[in-house]
């Protein structure tokens, strides 16, 4: 279906479909508990998960792209992520 030529993609489609599926069970589990403060709690852990994929798939892609773009781009694409996760914060 589809021609995928680095490994490297297929590494960071799968962290994304299992970041989902985690997504997903926080749903489940909210509309299981059925009150707030379960539901707020179950969105915690949560948001400790979407910060560890966000960094673990980035760095899967510098990793994939080490040879092909010089060594400031990739310090841009850092610095941003690091404004995400800094901008996320508070």
């Amino acid at each position: 279906m589809f021609e995928i030529e680095d490994k490297v993609v297929y590494a960071m489609a799968s962290l994304r479909f299992l970041s989902s599926c985690v997504e997903c069970l926080g749903a489940v589990l909210m509309l299981y508990f059925g009150t707030a403060h379960k539901a707020l709690q179950v969105n915690g852990a949560l948001a400790l998960v979407g910060p560890f994929v966000l960094v673990t798939v980035t760095f899967l892609g510098i990793a994939g792209m080490a040879g092909q773009v010089p060594w400031w781009k990739i310090g841009l694409i850092v610095v941003g992520v690091g404004c995400i996760l800094t901008g996320a914060r508070g």
